[in-house]
């Protein structure tokens, strides 16, 4: 009976898991994919042999999955980086210089470095490549780059369908979710352009994308009021937006471990 009673626990656990991290599972398996679809043959070569078989998205929820362990509590500030609003892009510049190592920013920065020892121990390279395939992908949902007095929209509320959540959820989940596609189905929807296409998405600096995201985020705070119900209109109107937000954070990826791995 006790073994039938565990049993029980740990598939509702993992049932509640599977809940809370609902886009994970999906958004940033959408970025991971694209990525994988993306890499040269001498990063799938290095990447094989850290992974295995194994597909980059199968790993890309782990740093979301290990919250609930208290030894990685110390990492929670990684998945993001609070900004004030409306900031000019000097003005963001000195913001992200004069920032917290621990947060997506610094910790993205210094990941990327890391993962060029080849010397690592092979746990370390393991687990700091599935910080830095999660945080790439955090770094463009937009609302990752939101405002430290709501917490990047986590205190706004609002209704979706006539059902209570608040901005920054609608933005990790529902809108990501809309369409009912798996995660392969909508990298393969998404990722449908030539090679000069992507190579103009996969230019810049991390501080460009950062900079990318938080201005879409200045948006979507005015796209809203408190306690407002959005539904259909809402969808329609960021639709493009959030997959262009998936496809570009894929093809980034891609581009860092590329350059990781050459």
């Amino acid at each position: 009976m006790k073994k039938i009673l565990s049993a029980f626990l740990l598939a509702f656990c993992l049932f509640q898991s599977a809940s809370i991290f609902a886009w994970g599972t999906i958004g940033h398996r959408v970025v991971a994919e694209i990525a994988e679809r993306n890499l040269t043959p001498k990063a799938k070569k290095e990447l094989k042999k850290i992974l295995g078989d194994q597909k980059l998205a199968y790993w890309a929820n782990w740093p979301d999955f290990v919250k609930s362990d208290p030894a990685w509590k110390f990492a929670d500030s990684w998945h993001y980086i609070n900004m004030p609003g409306n900031l000019d892009r000097a003005d963001f510049d000195k913001e992200l210089a004069n920032s917290t190592d621990a947060n997506m920013y610094k910790r993205s920065l210094l990941l990327i470095e890391e993962l060029k020892n080849k010397d690592l121990p092979m746990k370390e390279k393991q687990q700091k490549l599935y910080y830095l395939i999660h945080l790439i992908g955090d770094a463009h949902q937009p609302l990752h780059v939101g405002r430290p007095g709501d917490l990047g929209g986590n205190k706004i509320k609002v209704e979706w369908f006539r059902k209570p959540t608040n901005l920054h959820s609608l933005w990790d989940s529902a809108l990501v979710d809309f369409d009912k596609y798996s995660y392969t189905e909508y990298a393969t929807v998404l990722d449908v352009n030539g090679k000069e296409y992507n190579k103009n998405l996969m230019a810049g600096s991390l501080e460009d994308w950062i900079f990318d995201s938080y201005s879409i985020a200045n948006n979507i705070y005015n796209s809203a009021e408190e306690n407002e119900n959005l539904s259909y209109r809402y969808f329609y109107d960021f639709k493009d937006t959030v997959e262009s937000q998936l496809l570009k954070g894929g093809l980034r990826l891609a581009e860092i471990l590329n350059q990781i791995y050459k």
